[in-house]
């Protein structure tokens, strides 16, 4: 019984750092509307931005978090007025295109400056951890879990309450109706692209202490996040953070009573017959819906 409970705690702790990952790509697809295949590329960044920070000036990666998200922010915002914007109106393969370019260009500058290394940083946390009743508690990931339930809490709050998140709510509801209100529709695409980078710059930073940055980092991580977005709706919030714990709990049961090999294959495989039963996703409200998640 010790045994499952630690593997069930492993896989909530591992399934929030997805959702945090996944949370930032589903806000950008709710508002933009577009599907971005560079945003692991956007994790790498905050990596390796938050790795620099430390090696160069010994700074905390958990510090490095109020420097790396605005940082991401910029990108984002710079990513969406410069590649995403003259493309907003194109077809929606187009967009995956230049999107996969983008991946492709930001991997390949990221292999030309720090080749193919891996790198990691030495911290006493890193191998931390907290025992309660013989179940053991990894102190970087529950870290990770904490920041995940505290920022999704408040972007939930941001998005509910504020006149900057009604008018991202208002966007993805309906962008004709959205600018005959008034709202600056570009502008507001320009705060959710920023937005949705900033948070998985924050995703980066937590997960530095117990990861290796590589360059193709960001690839494994799409493909999380895409998995955990689609089981959870497209465009829902909750539904985003809801899917990234069942995804972390799925890898890490299957790790551990099946094979470590298979893991990924497992949860790919749970995908593929969840969305023949649920084309929509596991929270999504109907079969193409597509929402923030808080009506």
């Amino acid at each position: 019984m010790i045994d499952f409970i630690q593997v069930a705690v492993s896989g909530i702790l591992l399934g929030g750092v997805y959702a945090l990952l996944s949370v930032g790509l589903t806000l950008i697809f709710g508002v933009v509307r577009i599907i971005n295949f560079a945003h692991g590329e956007l994790l790498m960044i905050g990596m390796y931005l938050s790795y620099l920070l430390f090696a160069s000036i010994g700074l905390n990666p958990y510090l490095s978090v109020f420097l790396v998200a605005p940082a991401l922010f910029a990108i984002g915002v710079i990513v969406q007025r410069l590649v995403i914007q003259p493309i907003q109106e194109a077809s929606a393969m187009m967009k995956v295109f230049v999107t996969c370019g983008l991946f492709i260009v930001l991997q390949n500058l990221a292999l030309m400056i720090f080749r193919g290394d891996y790198r990691t940083i030495q911290m006493d946390i890193s191998m931390a951890a907290l025992n309660f009743s013989g179940i053991s508690v990894s102190l970087p990931r529950l870290l990770a879990f904490a920041a995940a339930v505290l920022i999704f809490g408040g972007l939930y709050l941001l998005l509910k309450y504020t006149f900057i998140g009604k008018a991202l709510r208002a966007v993805a509801e309906s962008r004709p109706m959205a600018q005959l209100m008034g709202i600056r529709v570009q502008r507001v695409n320009m705060l959710a692209f920023g937005l949705g980078a900033a948070l998985t710059g924050i995703a980066g930073a937590f997960l530095l202490p117990f990861t290796s940055v590589y360059p193709t980092i960001g690839s494994i991580y799409t493909l999380v996040a895409f998995v955990v977005v689609v089981l959870g709706g497209l465009g829902n919030m909750v539904g985003a953070f809801l899917g990234g714990l069942c995804i972390g709990l799925i890898e890490s049961f299957s790790g551990t009573y099946i094979s470590p090999a298979l893991k990924e294959a497992t949860y790919f495989v749970i995908f593929i017959l969840i969305l023949l039963v649920r084309p929509q996703g596991l929270f999504g409200m109907g079969k193409g819906t597509e929402e923030v998640g808080l009506k």
